[in-house]
């Protein structure tokens, strides 16, 4: 590379970098983290004869995002009113610079896709939400394809977000048009989205970063490390899906319970086989001495998961995951401001987790409807606590028969392998996970989800759980 090259590239970054100082300085002054309000920089007190045309779109634009953190809209107002008439091409490549920055950073913070779009549509809504996907799109196509790992290959196609399939245009100016906006309608929710980013916190990797995968690793798996067999992983998802569709809560619920005890065999042959793999230690000293195996895809260890929970009914939810996690040797920890709970397990028992829940969700929503609207003696609508107390007892009731089909399970397995093979095995996995946990989080707190007092909610929650015969084991075991 020649020297002035050199020196265009380390300008170019220096002033990437002077860009971003500027965003988390007014994210930190916006919440107290650095001083006082009016810490960081106040482009609308800063003459426009001293800088250069890029300067000053790029302060007015970091002045926007610091206003609407600081809760100043008059002056969000006023920078807007400057941006919208600003050279329309100049400002799109500072935008589109400011989101490869942010969006950049927040990778290194633990953020995934998935995160950053759920966390903007809560706080501002769908638009704002598909603003932020092109984003992502355009920041991770400077990353070859085979170098991202598939967890971020599952949720950029969930999410609709075309990166290595063709080109699209990210630019604002192109955005706007295709949202049918005008320029400051556009620029409003640039520096809306910007603001939301720009202040999120670290909360820890839970997979490897874009451009560090090699080899076939981008592609081994929703988790890291060993996964559900795909034969198992079929006959779940079959039984899974007839659960969904089928009109009959008492076969739904059978299906259900068919699933998780194939879950919990196949996670037991996983734990045997693992053990006896493992050279000059138990599977705890392993783990103790991988730091944070979940990110490094170090085999069979502990992976996190992120699940989303979304609004209505947001506790009975984390509620239901955290029983469907329980069930399957997992912990679940929920992050209430940013609408997810962290998974943590083995990684056939992770992805367990995930894929039930989902299930399990489904047909709780579909068995919550079917009651209807719901009033009370006075005439008034009862229906959102008949519905959190429906989805609270159903969490609780499925959570006792999950865990009676797993221990139902490890008793046949027990009697097959002897107690000795068995139990100080999942002893050990238990520990490993409960290790992770607190590595992971190590403030968390814990708290009581908060139960509505709905009692004809609660009971018509608990016989929607409870419909299910767990004898028909016929598919799972081939006895009856």
């Amino acid at each position: 590379m020649g020297i002035r090259n050199q020196q265009r590239r380390a300008a170019k970054k220096k002033a990437r970098e002077q860009r971003q100082r500027g965003r988390t300085e007014a994210a930190a002054g916006a919440h107290g983290q650095s001083g006082r309000v009016g810490d960081a920089f106040d482009p609308w007190t800063s003459s426009r004869e001293e800088r250069t045309s890029e300067e000053w779109i790029a302060e007015l634009l970091n002045g926007a995002v610091y206003a609407l953190l600081s809760q100043h809209p008059d002056q969000v107002e006023r920078q807007l009113d400057q941006l919208t008439v600003g050279e329309p091409g100049l400002v799109d490549r500072l935008v589109a610079e400011a989101f490869q920055d942010v969006v950049g950073q927040l990778w290194e913070r633990g953020w995934l896709p998935a995160d950053l779009v759920r966390v903007v549509r809560r706080r501002h809504g769908q638009r704002a939400a598909q603003l932020t996907v092109e984003q992502i799109a355009a920041q991770l196509r400077g990353y070859s394809e085979v170098t991202v790992h598939e967890r971020w290959h599952a949720q950029l196609r969930e999410l609709g977000a075309a990166v290595w399939q063709g080109y699209a245009d990210h630019r604002l100016t192109a955005w706007g048009q295709r949202q049918k906006l005008d320029r400051s309608e556009a620029l409003r929710d640039v520096v809306s989205v910007l603001s939301v980013l720009t202040a999120l916190p670290d909360i820890g990797k839970v997979t490897p970063l874009p451009g560090t995968v090699r080899g076939n690793a981008s592609r081994a798996g929703t988790a890291t490390g060993a996964t559900i067999d795909e034969r198992v992983l079929g006959r779940v998802r079959g039984l899974l899906a007839k659960a969904e569709s089928t009109e009959f809560p008492e076969e739904a619920e059978a299906l259900s319970a068919k699933a998780q005890e194939l879950m919990a065999r196949h996670s037991i042959d996983r734990a045997l086989l693992a053990a006896g793999q493992t050279r000059g230690g138990s599977a705890g000293a392993t783990a103790r001495t991988m730091g944070a195996p979940w990110v490094t895809g170090a085999p069979d260890q502990p992976v996190a998961l992120r699940v989303g929970v979304d609004a209505p009914y947001e506790q009975a939810k984390a509620l239901l995951l955290q029983e469907v996690a329980t069930a399957n040797r997992c912990r679940s920890v929920w992050s209430a401001d940013f609408g997810f709970a962290t998974v943590l397990g083995f990684p056939s028992d992770a992805e367990s987790v995930e894929l039930l829940y989902t299930s399990l969700l489904v047909q709780a929503t579909a068995a919550m409807v079917r009651g209807g609207p719901q009033r009370g003696r006075a005439g008034q609508s009862t229906t959102r606590s008949f519905r959190q107390s429906f989805l609270q007892a159903y969490a609780v009731r499925i959570g006792e028969r999950l865990r009676a089909a797993t221990d139902e399970v490890s008793r046949e397995v027990v009697v097959e392998a002897g107690a000795d093979r068995l139990l100080p095995v999942l002893a050990a996995r238990e520990d490993v996970v409960r290790e992770a946990v607190e590595t992971m989080f190590p403030e968390m707190v814990q708290r009581q989800v908060r139960g509505s007092h709905n009692a004809a909610g609660w009971a018509a929650g608990t016989a929607a759980a409870d419909l299910a015969a767990l004898a028909a084991r016929s598919e799972v075991s081939g006895r009856t």
